[in-house]
């Protein structure tokens, strides 16, 4: 087995994932990629190591499916050792509920949760071996409240943030930290920066650059702190947000996504 440590980094073929694959070669770290297939990710993992000399392994397959992800995660297991996990593969869309397709709903389930928890739980023996071992999950501003006509995405996120800081306090007294990292609105994909443009200020208002984002993500993890807000803007907002009611915060953002919807 190759005794040299991994980083290993979902969703790693585009957005937030892209970033934080191209900042982890730049500190010099060698890298899993897990993405969908069809993504490219074999030319960005070659650019990558002829840019910084490091070892980079792409796995490309569907996470919804349980079988390959169970046999691709004991191969990644039986032959690398992996002492950073950043689960950041995730799902969402907005839709009413009742006009959402079933295998929507269940896609974010499948990639937001089920396929997150089990790669950490899969992961976990190898990275508590590690002297300075940590996990990066990322939630989203959303899942500090519920949202109407996102119903299933924010749930998820806060999902994604509770069990991260309930995995952090049952590891405590082990050399792995799990940080959670909350960013705001993210330009992902075209779809994406389309609604956030057309919300004029409204929408750019805690936006950062994706790059931003992974820098902040990174340093405050392998730093060890437990929560993780990028940007002043969405801290203030968190803030803001905390001494409202939940009926109160529901309106507010439920209006805005309803705008967004009526904006598609």
């Amino acid at each position: 087995m190759d005794r040299n440590r991994y980083t290993l980094i979902t969703g790693a073929s585009a957005g937030l994932g892209r970033e934080f694959a191209v900042q982890c070669a730049e500190m010099g770290m060698n890298i899993i990629m897990i993405a969908l297939p069809g993504s490219n990710t074999a030319s960005l993992a070659n650019s990558l190591r002829l840019a910084y000399g490091i070892k980079i392994s792409v796995f490309e397959f569907d996470m919804t499916d349980s079988i390959l992800l169970v046999e691709n995660l004991k191969y990644i297991i039986e032959n690398f050792e992996i002492n950073f996990l950043i689960n950041n593969a995730g799902i969402g869309g907005t839709v009413a509920i009742m006009e959402s397709p079933l295998a929507a709903i269940d896609r974010i389930l499948q990639v937001n949760i089920r396929s997150m928890v089990l790669i950490t739980q899969m992961l976990l023996p190898g990275l508590l071996k590690q002297e300075d071992g940590h996990i990066m999950n990322i939630s989203s501003m959303a899942a500090f409240t519920p949202i109407a006509y996102k119903t299933v995405y924010p749930a998820s996120k806060a999902f994604i943030s509770s069990f991260a800081l309930g995995l952090r306090e049952e590891l405590r007294h082990t050399c792995l930290s799990v940080s959670v990292v909350y960013p705001g609105p993210i330009m992902t994909n075209s779809g994406v920066s389309a609604r956030i443009i057309e919300q004029g200020m409204k929408g750019r208002i805690g936006l950062l650059a994706t790059s931003e984002i992974a820098k902040i993500a990174l340093k405050k993890t392998l730093d060890g702190k437990a929560v993780i807000i990028p940007g002043l803007w969405n801290k203030i907002n968190h803030r803001i947000m905390g001494f409202l009611p939940v009926e109160t915060k529901l309106k507010i953002v439920s209006k805005a996504v309803k705008k967004e919807m009526a904006i598609k």
